[in-house]
């Protein structure tokens, strides 16, 4: 299977935001290099909120670009097998920590965003991932800080879009 496969049976799974989901299947209709960060009218993006539960936490990331708080998370690349894999990667990437797992039940939220030219937007796949005990984290060449952050503190850091994935998040796990 394809990695524009996965996405659309990923999507087509998703059960919530219905008309964003929508939105980001009728891209991937419209522009089958939809994945790629080539296709100029937006492309599908891979992230993942990097969690601790047991001590409440979430690991952010400084972007070095956008100078923002944020999940960790980017472009698909061609080894990518699926979208779930490419969040999993990507987080490994920019945190520097070895073992994550996803959390189960798929994505966890959509986020569509825009960003600056050539391109115009990112129709992120947000999933999160749950880091080991004691996990040891370190600065990527895309990062300015990566930190530790309590539940109750992101709100304060991070922009809205973020906030709204902790909290997809934490009712995932409440479940």
């Amino acid at each position: 299977m394809s990695l524009y496969d996965d996405a659309v049976l990923v999507l087509k799974g998703y059960e919530d935001q219905t008309d964003l989901r929508q939105a980001y299947l009728d891209h991937l209709s419209e522009h089958p290099d939809g994945l790629w960060k080539a296709c100029h009218a937006g492309h599908i993006t891979a992230s993942a909120l990097v969690i601790d539960p047991e001590g409440g936490r979430v690991l952010l990331t400084l972007h070095k670009k956008l100078q923002m708080w944020l999940q960790m998370g980017g472009h698909c690349e061609p080894g990518d097998a699926t979208l779930a894999a490419a969040a999993l990667r990507e987080a490994t990437e920019e945190s520097g920590v070895s073992g994550l797992s996803l959390l189960p039940g798929g994505p966890v939220r959509l986020d569509r965003h825009p960003i600056p030219p050539p391109c115009h937007c990112h129709f992120d796949v947000q999933y999160a991932v749950v880091a080991p005990p004691d996990a040891a984290h370190a600065v990527s060449d895309e990062s300015l800080d990566v930190r530790w952050f309590g539940y109750d503190e992101v709100a304060g850091v991070a922009d809205e879009s973020v906030v709204q994935l902790l909290a997809a998040t934490r009712a995932r796990l409440a479940t």
